[in-house]
């Protein structure tokens, strides 16, 4: 196609693109306040200018500038492609490589507008979650990547290509970093101030690693965290009839509509932005749209009584409808809410990823741009609102989970009461999802899983769909007790999945499995590569949230309970392990989820093309990327990991790992400690 080869050809510079602005039909971030002295704007002009001939600097330098004062950050929307960006199917990219042609079709993807939530700015979800910093950045990727060849690898500094490196065949095509930034600088403050200077940039987790699938990537957790929430809280995993409350609907939060309705339940999620409300709605993923109130409440009653499954999109401030909730209850004595949890974008609280109470979206976002101290206080006091309205229906008898996007963590910051008397560092007065609802599933090495295929047909994806499903059947004939429920949903789920009808993007599938489950998965995948059942090749990934790729005290290792919650070792190991295991692509993370400075993680893409050597390479790095993650939980104490990595050990004598003795007798430390 010509357009991709234009797209591939690098910059183009003679003559220059139009300049075409913003574009006005698609939704835009929230304009950035980096607060740069006189001195770090003329660096961060200088800093972009670098990209370009110095001829060309007098035309670039006013635009540039420009953008700087008026959106806080250097987008170089000049350079925006005006071809629709989107998962072409493999065979369309020019380029000598197919791993390089994998990673021209991922990020695609990421930057699709039915996909991306910010497409202009180069975001994906989260508010902030960039795929590259400007548009410079996304061409000469593009270029590299067409002239790439098996013996070199691309790498990536924080969206900067770095270049094109001499390595070997069996090393990854692409590295990326994003976010490595020294730790005691590693603050908010900071980060916006080196983003706008163009030398560092928040990747969240799949934006800046290219390994995004839209809002299906999270359906299938969020599911499973439903369903589980009712087990464990309700009694059931019979959802009908009952109230799911939280909030967002945007990149990740999107799923919860989807979500609600397959877990059979009643799901009723606020968004104040009409933009994602609007799109999800469309995209067949919300039910119904109300902006009402009175509305909200009449459709729950009517559900409830029915029990008939409804994802109901409410336009406005969740607190609000958390306060309307509670005021029905006073009045009536009735609770309508059974289970509540929120994904608002916490990890971003004063630059968009929360929208205070006493402000509307239009007021909030002129608020946070022009008196950004006065925005951070009323953020704070409607944290200390929504906190206070969750606590009362809790103590009448909702369930309330925190979904590990930092809301109990900044509700605490507000000074809201989230404290759990005699708790941990890691631990407030409602569970994280991962140490309570999942039921420990990364101690197990279950995770999300996913993979896309190429080809861009849907065929391939319900082809792969009941390749995978057959070898779950066929294993879970043989697990333990322990885990054949995570079997058992999961082969439901995927069973499932083609009708539900989640693909957004590239045709691409999502479940959570264990290590054996993956690598019978992928080599079966590409044995039906190379029969011809499916007609190209197969990217296989995972979310960073897993059992190895994330260090995050605050959610994926809130569960860790030796001291080393706060310690990233196992996500950098996993970084560097996956790439010399035969990962195509790797990266490694600050931030993601909870938040800049919070987190430290990681993922990889790998191409599964038929051949023998994508095997080998894919049974020993899905080997490595469960069993570091499930070998350093086992030595933080837990026991579903110790028997874990024990039977895989039983499985694989190459494996060796260091076993924990633990204290049976806690009168030792006593004795010890008092004399």
């Amino acid at each position: 196609m010509s357009d991709l080869k234009e797209i591939c050809s690098g910059l183009p510079l003679n003559p220059l693109p139009p300049n075409r602005g913003r574009d006005p039909s698609v939704p835009h971030a929230p304009i950035r306040t980096p607060n740069l002295s006189a001195e770090e704007q003329r660096v961060a002009l200088r800093n972009a200018l670098r990209y370009f001939p110095s001829p060309l600097h007098s035309t670039l330098a006013p635009e540039f500038a420009q953008e700087l004062r008026q959106y806080g950050h250097i987008y170089m929307y000049r350079f925006c492609p005006t071809l629709r960006l989107r998962a072409y199917p493999i065979d369309q990219y020019p380029c000598r490589t197919r791993q390089a042609a994998a990673m021209m079709l991922m990020i695609m993807n990421n930057l699709d507008p039915a996909v991306a939530q910010f497409p202009q700015e180069l975001v994906t979800y989260g508010g902030n979650g960039q795929v590259f910093s400007n548009w410079a950045q996304f061409r000469l990727v593009m270029h590299y990547l067409s002239e790439m060849t098996e013996e070199q690898t691309l790498v990536m500094y924080s969206g900067h290509p770095m270049g094109l490196f001499p390595s070997l065949p069996s090393s990854p095509r692409a590295i990326i970093t994003n976010g490595m930034v020294i730790p005691n600088y590693s603050s908010r403050d900071q980060y916006e101030k080196m983003f706008a200077l163009g030398v560092s940039m928040y990747g969240q987790m799949t934006a800046g690693s290219y390994c995004y699938i839209g809002p299906q990537g999270i359906v299938h957790g969020t599911l499973l965290t439903v369903l589980n929430a009712g087990r464990r809280y309700l009694g059931s995993g019979d959802l009908r009839g009952r109230v799911f409350v939280t909030s967002g609907l945007g990149g990740m939060s999107g799923a919860q509509a989807k979500a609600a309705v397959i877990a059979g339940c009643v799901g009723v999620i606020a968004e104040v932005d009409e933009a994602p409300l609007r799109k999800r709605h469309e995209q067949g993923w919300l039910m119904e749209v109300t902006s009402s109130l009175e509305q909200c409440i009449k459709r729950i009653r009517e559900a409830k009584k029915s029990k008939t499954p409804l994802s109901l999109g409410y336009h406005g401030n969740v607190v609000d409808l958390w306060e309307r909730l509670l005021l029905e209850f006073e009045r009536t004595g009735e609770l309508l809410v059974d289970l509540g949890s929120d994904q608002t974008s916490l990890h971003n609280p004063y630059n968009g990823g929360y929208y205070p109470t006493q402000l509307s979206f239009r007021q909030a976002n002129q608020l946070m741009t022009m008196d950004p101290e006065r925005f951070r206080t009323v953020v704070q006091e409607s944290l200390r609102s929504h906190v206070e309205a969750i606590n009362k229906l809790s103590d009448a008898g909702m369930f309330f989970w925190d979904y590990g996007n930092a809301f109990l963590l900044e509700a605490q910051r507000a000074g809201a009461e989230v404290q759990k008397i005699g708790g941990g560092a890691t631990e407030f007065r409602y569970p994280s999802y991962v140490q309570h609802i999942m039921g420990d599933i990364f101690s197990l090495g279950f995770g999300p899983f996913r993979w896309v295929c190429t080809s861009g047909d849907s065929q391939d994806l319900a082809v792969t769909d009941d390749i995978a499903a057959t070898v779950l059947e066929d294993i879970s004939a043989s697990v333990s007790d322990r885990i054949k429920q995570q079997y058992s949903d999961n082969i439901h789920w995927i069973r499932e999945a083609g009708k539900h009808k989640m693909v957004v993007g590239s045709q691409a599938r999502i479940l959570y499995s264990d290590q054996k489950g993956r690598i019978c998965i992928a080599l079966a995948i590409n044995q039906a590569i190379a029969d011809g059942r499916v007609s190209a090749p197969v990217v296989i990934s995972r979310d960073h949230h897993d059992v190895s790729g994330t260090d995050s005290p605050f959610r994926e290792t809130s569960n860790v309970y030796d001291g080393s919650a706060f310690c990233a070792d196992m996500a950098v190991q996993n970084f560097v392990g996956d790439a010399f295991r035969g990962a195509t692509w790797v990266a490694l993370h600050n931030g993601g989820g909870v938040g800049w400075g919070e987190v430290i993680n990681g993922g990889f893409g790998l191409l599964l093309d038929g051949t023998e050597e994508a095997a080998k390479r894919a049974k020993l790095m899905l080997s490595w990327d469960v069993s570091n993650g499930v070998a350093r939980r086992c030595w933080s104490g837990n026991l579903n990991a110790y028997e874990t990595i024990q039977r895989t050990m039983e499985e694989n004598r190459q494996l060796r790992v260091t076993m924990p003795f633990a204290v049976q007798d806690e009168r030792v430390l006593d004795r010890a400690l008092q004399g």
